[in-house]
């Protein structure tokens, strides 16, 4: 992620309180309800996106995991390429 994209994220997530706020505003809170409950749907949403990532690193389903296991496959599978028939005669007995 580029620093523009995390600078655009969190313009739009400073946005999107003050849409919430403003919402809150319309129907008819008071102007601390309004940022109290604002403030907590942030919280709420934050906690949510921090389960999600904390679910991708308990199921090892992060980025780096899957590139890692991406070259073990590409490795093993030019390793086996590279094997005479008689090495994979031997390999497959050996199995």
């Amino acid at each position: 992620m580029k620093r523009i994209d995390v600078i655009i994220i969190s313009l739009c997530i400073f946005a999107g309180g003050g849409f919430i706020y403003i919402a809150f505003r319309l129907i008819g809170l008071d102007h601390l309800s309004a940022g109290i409950w604002s403030q907590v749907l942030f919280i709420l949403g934050l906690l949510g996106w921090t389960s999600t990532y904390l679910f991708r690193v308990a199921n090892k389903n992060m980025t780096y995991n899957q590139q890692l296991k991406n070259y073990e496959d590409a490795v093993l599978q030019k390793y086996i390429e590279e094997m005479t028939p008689e090495e994979l005669k031997e390999l497959e007995r050996e199995i």
